[in-house]
Formats: structure tokens, sequence, C-alpha cells
């Protein structure tokens, strides 16, 4: 076999090798900066929520507790 067509072949072999492997781990770089991304979007997302939520049940909780007062009053005398 030709010595300039082994050169060859081994040069290509490598080229490729070192694609894959970069290729490959820029997958999964990118893979894991979008996990991180997602999760800290979700976390916030929730934040959000427990607050709407927390305000929502603390105004049912003041409005139940001005409509006692207000009851109280009206039913002592």
């Amino acid at each position: 076999m030709n010595l300039a067509l082994i050169h060859d072949r081994l040069h290509i072999k490598t080229f490729w090798e070192k694609r894959i492997v970069n290729d490959s781990q820029h997958a999964e770089s990118e893979e894991q900066r979008r996990n991180r991304s997602a999760l800290s979007k979700l976390r916030e997302e929730w934040v959000v929520r427990l607050e709407n939520r927390t305000k929502h049940l603390k105004s049912l909780n003041d409005n139940y507790v001005k409509k006692v007062k207000v009851e109280q009053p009206a039913e002592q005398t």
C-alpha cells in the first residue's frame, strides 16, 4: 500500500475522531446549560405562583376577619 494513502487515512481518521469528541463535548455542555436554565426558570415560576397564592389566601383571611368583626357588634346589641 502506498505510504501517502496510509498517511491520508490516518489524518482523516484523527480529524473525524477529534471532531466527534469535540461535538460530543459541546452537546453535553449545551445540555447541561439547558438543564440549569430550565431549572432556574421553573423555580422563578413557582416562586411567583406561591407568592400569588399567599397573597390570595391572605386577602381571603383578611376579608373573613373583617366580616367577623362587623358581625360581632351587631349580635351583641
